[in-house]
């Protein structure tokens, strides 16, 4: 008896410009914050963000009303989880990058220039140069002053830590009431959880205030101030992006959005606040604590 075959159906979207627009934002975006971190304003690189920004907006409207409208099969929702997959494993690689410059520089450059190992020769660079982590003081404080101290693990850092773990657990929360078919509930801790994000924004830029005007540690002082801004700058834009993600989560939801079954939009959203929260613990024990 032969066996009917049944086909999936895959949705293929007319034709649109909006990837244009997307790289026409990138080019103008990441040109703007080259430009602005010479020296020039930032008009291109806001006007760049506007684009994206628009850009994003018009997408994921047309995703949200060709899901709603049963146009995304199971083949197409598949691609949509592999995309994300692979978006989170770059921004990995993204991270393992500045993470791998501070292993260089801290475990290696650093006692190469002070002439250790076999490289002694390179002492003759900066004589009576000690190696040291923090770098307080850099080879040539003439051109990059070394900063007056650090932000230390026990004050904001650790706030901040238990800021993020916790809203790992009220997003677990709202994702389990979500399953759970609890709407009330899910937007209750969804709520907490961008409070949470919020609040370390908010307490990391009392950071930075007090790094720039009370420690000396700037972008300016030396390798240290460079890794240290590098890593947790672009982690913040990263919470600040997760940040923005949940509360458009939290406002489809009051719209009825989402089903127990049916809501990738809120799990990708749930995996990108996830990976920056790693990311953090990760930077907290390097970059704060060790």
């Amino acid at each position: 008896m032969a066996s009917e075959t049944q086909t999936e159906t895959y949705y293929v979207p007319e034709q649109s410009k909006l990837p244009i627009w997307m790289a026409i934002g990138m080019a103008t975006t990441v040109t703007g914050a080259a430009l602005w971190m010479n020296g020039s304003n930032a008009m291109m690189f806001l006007a760049g963000c506007l684009v994206l920004a628009a850009t994003l907006y018009q997408w994921f409207s047309i995703q949200i009303t060709e899901n709603h409208q049963g146009l995304a099969g199971p083949q197409l929702k598949r691609s949509y989880v592999w995309g994300m997959g692979w978006f989170i494993f770059s921004e990995v690689m993204f991270f393992a990058a500045f993470f791998g410059a501070l292993y260089y520089v801290r475990g290696l450059n650093i006692h190469w220039l002070a002439g250790e190992g076999a490289f002694e020769s390179t002492q003759m660079l900066y004589d009576n140069f000690t190696a040291s982590w923090p770098l307080m003081s850099n080879p040539d404080n003439s051109l990059f002053p070394g900063p007056e101290d650090v932000i230390h693990a026990t004050g904001l850092p650790l706030i901040n830590t238990i800021l993020l773990l916790a809203s790992s657990i009220t997003l677990t929360i709202s994702h389990h009431a979500l399953i759970a078919g609890k709407r009330k509930p899910m937007q209750i801790w969804l709520g907490v959880t961008i409070l949470l994000g919020l609040l370390f924004l908010y307490f990391q830029a009392i950071e930075y205030h007090e790094a720039y005007t009370e420690l000396g540690l700037t972008l300016n002082s030396g390798i240290y101030g460079t890794t240290f801004f590098m890593l947790t700058g672009f982690h913040g834009a990263h919470v600040t992006i997760g940040t923005f993600m949940l509360i458009v989560m939290f406002f489809r939801g009051q719209k009825g959005h989402f089903k127990s079954e049916d809501h990738f939009g809120f799990q990708a959203a749930a995996w990108y606040w996830h990976f920056v929260d790693v990311v953090w613990v990760c930077l907290f024990i390097l970059v704060y604590w060790i």
